[in-house]
């Protein structure tokens, strides 16, 4: 199998990790990851540009190394993870291979560039967003809704935090919570690039006012893992995607106390017992408060949480549903 991927928080080893997991032989391949500094500049410009102001060649250059990939590998399966700022180049060769294909979509339509017409031509698709597979479908595209997930094989050690975390961009919204959860004693701490202090982050983002509680940058995947483990509760709050996040299973599987701003989530946790919904600060500051003086049900909401998402929402489990579609 041949896994062409971005190299986005490292969730490429995660899907190889499960299918290898399922038996499969792996052959990843980042296309957005070339080597050296030119390479991390050719990135930003391919990811964080809109799509007008993108130079063709950078992408096209991302997908001849595909082709190469594909080339080497002689694969049987291919599995695109994303994928919209491959060409024709990439998607030509990858059809004259004539092996079984699955795009897998992690992100909304709206913010790639993928017309139905097109992905037609490139499915089975699967997405995330029920909503967009639902459109898909009205559209003749072949889709099919599959979740996030949790990374149940990737190592980790929890990290004590006391107080509340928060990983994930700076968004307006979310500082306004945390800074009204911080105004009422509680500890809280917020980590991410735009949360940064570091005199490298602020030149970068040019977020230039702190938030106002400890914040740190980046994390690597492994050491989120381990803050929402260790923390008092982690906290999500979704910014204006169609579903759920990838920190709706990741809290839970690690065995940290979750709050989620979705109530829906019932779909697949039972909330109260298994993951906690929050509609505003005064409910978090709440549940943070009994969470502090009642331990065992804390840790009873805890462990119910990681025994469902290890029951029924790793990545082994979505990549399970996939192998349905090229099977």
């Amino acid at each position: 199998m041949l896994l062409i991927s971005p190299a986005f928080h490292g969730y490429w080893k995660a899907i190889s990790d499960a299918l290898k997991f399922r038996g499969h032989e792996v052959h990843p391949h980042c296309y957005d990851a070339p080597n050296g500094l030119s390479g991390k500049v050719q990135n930003k410009l391919i990811h964080e540009l809109p799509v007008a102001l993108q130079w063709h060649g950078l992408r096209e250059a991302a997908s001849v190394r595909a082709v190469r990939a594909l080339d080497r590998v002689q694969p049987d399966v291919i599995l695109v993870i994303k994928g919209d700022q491959l060409t024709d180049t990439w998607w030509s060769a990858a059809e004259k291979s004539g092996a079984a294909r699955v795009l897998w979509l992690y992100d909304e339509l709206e913010r790639m560039s993928y017309s139905p017409e097109r992905l037609r031509e490139l499915g089975p698709v699967v997405s995330y967003s029920k909503r967009d597979v639902e459109a898909l479908r009205l559209a003749g595209v072949q889709a099919a809704h599959v979740p996030d997930a949790h990374d149940s094989l990737m190592e980790f050690t929890p990290k004590p935090i006391k107080g509340l975390s928060f990983i994930g961009a700076r968004y307006p919204r979310r500082e306004e919570l945390l800074r009204a959860v911080a105004v009422e004693g509680i500890d809280v701490v917020a980590f991410g690039r735009e949360w940064s202090r570091s005199l490298w982050d602020i030149a970068r983002t040019r977020r230039f006012r702190g938030a106002g509680f400890p914040s740190g940058g980046d994390v690597p995947r492994a050491e989120y893992y381990g803050i929402m483990a260790g923390s008092s509760a982690a906290l999500n709050m979704h910014g204006d995607g169609h579903d759920f996040s990838m920190r709706t299973f990741e809290a839970p599987g690690v065995g940290g106390l979750s709050l989620i701003d979705k109530p829906e989530v019932e779909r697949y946790y039972d909330v109260g017992t298994e993951t906690l919904v929050y509609s505003g600060a005064e409910d978090v500051v709440d549940i943070m408060r009994r969470a502090e003086l009642d331990s065992v049900w804390s840790q009873s909401i805890r462990d119910a949480g990681r025994r469902k998402t290890l029951a029924k929402h790793t990545f082994v489990h979505r990549v399970a549903e996939i192998e349905q579609l090229w099977g």
